[in-house]
């Protein structure tokens, strides 16, 4: 879920992987892992974290898929653990060496996509909107239409995610059909509405975070977390909850199976189901957490930000996405390729 697209980066370590014992190879999204709370954990445990960026669930999945990655804790959206968990990639948590797993929130334990949190525990969830600039867009910015009908005054400015669920997701709740469908008529518009589309957009990148906050581009699909993060450095930046449907996720963190630092994974599993900890994550993306407590070590401005409290008015039109069954997603891949291209 979740995001400035980084080169691979090392984080209180060097370059390369250091020893089994007193290190952890963290693979998650850019620009989503506090420094200060890795920090603190070294120096709470004298275990140093190494992170590596990914721009998309599906290159996650890829890299752990293709194995020898060598990494010991992956963090895929809700509707990609149960791949993960399918395929053999998430090792099963033995709940009895995490002394804090009592401490997620009930509402997000006996989750869906991993029943009492049999693999994995919560990083952060949110949403994924439109940012737009008010100063070069002031028309109505809760609607797909942003990117999918682009108004004249975003034309050649609008940058899409590469996030293949979340974009055909929201194409497809705009042509009135639901996440993972597999109704061709349904699909066929949704094809025709996303290749017009293309050719007026500017980009189709990750990280929005900066180029958004240094008026580089104007309009982008993107996550709420960003967005706040964006208004607070440019307050012309408006975050848009399409009234079309718009995904709900979360994003959840789990030990490999070919983990080599397994101890130090539960270390790291349990150090952030503590509230306090869990809050520096929140506070530095700009997302909501699962972690019980937790509230009260948040900012105060994102108890009453817009983009993280959904107006009542939109509340309904958000959606948690499925895991699309193995056909519904051989058809969204069959249209992401072609619009690749």
């Amino acid at each position: 879920m979740k995001k400035i697209l980084l080169a691979t980066v090392a984080i209180l370590a060097t370059a390369s992987f250091a020893n089994a014992g007193d290190t952890l190879n963290l693979y998650n999204w850019g620009n989503y892992t506090n420094p200060d709370l890795l920090a603190k954990f070294a120096a709470e445990t004298g275990i140093t974290v190494t992170v590596t960026d990914y721009d998309s669930n599906s290159s996650a999945l890829a890299k752990v898929e293709a194995g020898g990655s060598g990494f010991d804790l992956v963090v895929p959206s809700a509707n990609y653990v149960p791949v993960f968990v399918a395929k053999g990639l998430l090792q099963p948590l033995d709940h009895a060496r995490l002394a804090n797993i009592g401490n997620i929130a009930p509402e997000w334990v006996d989750v869906p996509w991993d029943n009492g949190r049999a693999h994995t525990v919560p990083w952060q969830w949110g949403t994924t909107g439109v940012a737009v600039n008010t100063s070069v867009y002031s028309g109505d910015p809760n609607t797909s239409d942003i990117f999918l009908n682009p108004p004249a005054e975003l034309v050649g400015k609008v940058n899409v995610v590469p996030e293949m669920a979340d974009v055909m997701a929201m194409a497809i709740m705009h042509e009135g059909g639901v996440p993972c469908t597999e109704d061709l008529t349904v699909l066929k518009r949704v094809r025709d509405l996303l290749v017009a589309a293309k050719p007026k957009w500017r980009s189709m990148d990750y990280g929005m975070t900066e180029k958004m906050s240094n008026n580089d581009v104007p309009a982008s699909v993107n996550w709420n977390g960003s967005t706040m993060r964006i208004r607070a450095n440019n307050p012309a930046v408006v975050y848009g909850y399409p009234r079309e449907g718009y995904p709900v996720w979360m994003d959840s963190i789990g030990i490999l199976s070919d983990a080599k630092n397994v101890d130090e994974a539960y270390k790291f599993l349990d150090f952030i189901m503590v509230p306090e900890n869990a809050a520096m994550i929140s506070s530095f993306a700009r997302y909501a957490n699962g972690i019980s407590g937790s509230d009260a070590f948040m900012p105060e401005a994102m108890k009453t930000a817009p983009e993280i409290v959904v107006p009542a008015e939109f509340l309904s039109a958000g959606q948690f996405l499925p895991t699309c069954s193995a056909s519904a997603a051989a058809l969204q891949t069959a249209i992401w390729t072609e619009l690749m291209k």
